[in-house]
């Protein structure tokens, strides 16, 4: 009967483990099969200059007229023909952008609420030169709120799960691309995050006036190149992309 008894067990824990290995092995390469998946590429574009106005809530501040121009300058680019989707943030500067950029392609925006800049309703308008200083703040202290604002840590954390839900219904041709239309901030923890470095504003896009993208692969996150303004002069438009 002991005899029984240990083959039993014997027997129970040999298919145990199997089975075990098995899912395991399922777990593991389940994720690299979506990875491999030839798909589309993602432009991060920030929207371009906006009509600072202290007297309304910075998310609904509107394009100005030269930020129109920037981003029609962009949607007449050729990069812009290979774009089959649009996501943006809900800010109006945001929305803006991406309606201009639609129009030229036919395509409807999507917005999603998590594409939002780093909540800083808790102070709302600065001044430039106090805004600019409570931003390397931001940045410094990634894992604080720097006077009542939305921690970096946790806004990194937003951009990044928001973009992973736009990579999953990217379009499956790698000769096209989705754009993201969004913020300064939280495209610059983004890239932070697709380097694989700490959170530091040195990442952040150059200039003061927005209106930058970069590009990377909706399948393994690869870089494909950093910052680049949406309106290169004529010099830099051979190498679009």
């Amino acid at each position: 009967m002991q005899l029984l008894i240990h083959i039993f067990f014997r027997l129970f824990s040999i298919y145990y483990r199997d089975t075990l290995n098995d899912v395991v092995i399922f777990l593991d390469k389940a994720p690299r099969q979506t990875q491999d998946r030839a798909v589309a590429d993602i432009l991060f574009i920030t929207h371009p200059d906006v009509v600072v106005d202290p007297t309304i809530p910075v998310p609904n501040w509107p394009l100005s007229a030269r930020g129109r121009q920037r981003m029609a300058a962009l949607a007449g680019r050729p990069i812009a023909g290979q774009i089959q989707s649009i996501a943006c943030s809900k800010e109006r500067k945001a929305v803006e952008a991406a309606e201009i950029l639609g129009e030229r392609r036919q395509l409807t925006p999507i917005r999603f609420a998590d594409l939002g800049e780093n909540d800083r309703s808790a102070t709302g308008f600065l001044p430039s030169e106090e805004f600019e200083a409570t931003a390397d703040l931001f940045f410094a202290n990634p894992t604080n709120s720097v006077r009542g604002w939305e921690r970096a840590i946790d806004a990194q954390q937003r951009i990044v799960a928001v973009t992973n839900r736009i990579r999953t219904s990217a379009p499956a041709d790698p000769s096209t691309m989705v754009a993201v239309i969004a913020h300064g901030a939280v495209g610059a923890l983004l890239l932070c995050r697709l380097k694989n470095v700490p959170i530091d504003r040195k990442w952040d896009q150059p200039g003061g006036s927005g209106g930058h993208y970069f590009r990377f692969s909706c399948s393994d996150l690869g870089l494909k190149h950093g910052w680049r303004p949406i309106d290169p002069a004529p010099s830099d438009h051979d190498n679009d992309g």
